[in-house]
């Protein structure tokens, strides 16, 4: 996707201007996240949805719960009611954990 592109949809979903948004598709080919091709500034991912979230993840583990993941598991689940559905997926997830 061009870097014009990716400019509009956050203006509109965001409220970004073009300026904001080409500083943080810099940053991001700095880090290695993005490349950057030639012609029209097309702008391609290096790293899945998936390898973000697992950092990012990480990243929210080691500062707002020192590294414990049960922890987060813990604040995530006394934060919100839980129907039966979604108690038996989680059983199923840590089941599969074991």
């Amino acid at each position: 996707m061009t870097a014009k592109r990716i400019s509009d949809i956050l203006k509109d979903q965001i409220g970004w201007n073009m300026n904001t948004t080409y500083t943080l598709i810099k940053r991001c080919i700095g880090k290695g996240a993005i490349e950057r091709r030639e012609p029209n500034f097309l702008c391609h991912a290096l790293v899945s949805k998936e390898q973000v979230q697992e950092r990012e993840m990480v990243e929210l583990i080691n500062k707002i719960f020192d590294g414990s993941a049960d922890l987060l598991f813990a604040s995530l689940l006394n934060r919100k009611r839980l129907t039966a559905d979604e108690i038996e997926r989680l059983k199923q997830i840590v089941d599969n954990l074991k």
